[in-house]
């Protein structure tokens, strides 16, 4: 499938937060800073990075084309100028991957995840709740969705 970032319960990393779950440290910061807006050039990368602590340009530039060749960013070229953006928006890769994750957990530990998932609730959100009386419906019914 075009777009898709493969990614697998593998490279997830549990004992991580946020986007250090799905990349490594300089990975997500890059991420971060091009999923803040427009498509931005290596050295505007490289100075937004440099905010916080010296980097070195061609350190910066492996990364994001690394990057590239996992699918997760575009590259395209205006002059002598590479320009990255993001494949999908922040909300998009979190969602697929997140899916992703939970299918690899249902495929590997069965019906386990879904009790420990609905053991690990503490407050119970109205809609999703909604959602998965919905959905427990349709699977009684042999619908899916």
């Amino acid at each position: 499938m075009k777009g898709e970032i493969i990614m697998n319960i593998n490279n997830f990393r549990f004992d991580q937060v946020g986007l250090n779950r799905f990349f490594g440290p300089l990975e997500a910061k890059i991420m971060d800073i091009l999923w803040q807006g427009s498509e931005k050039s290596i050295k505007q990368v490289q100075q937004q990075l440099e905010k916080e602590k010296a980097i070195n340009f061609n350190t910066v530039m492996t990364v994001m084309n690394r990057l590239v060749e996992k699918g997760i960013l575009q590259k395209r070229l205006e002059g002598r100028t590479s320009l990255f953006k993001p494949v999908k928006t922040k909300e998009e890769f979190i969602e697929e991957q997140s899916k992703k994750l939970t299918d690899n957990l249902l495929d590997e530990f069965g019906g386990l995840v879904v009790n420990h998932m609905l053991d690990s609730l503490t407050e119970v959100d109205q809609q999703l709740l909604n959602r998965l009386e919905e959905k427990i419906d349709q699977l009684k019914k042999g619908k899916k969705q």
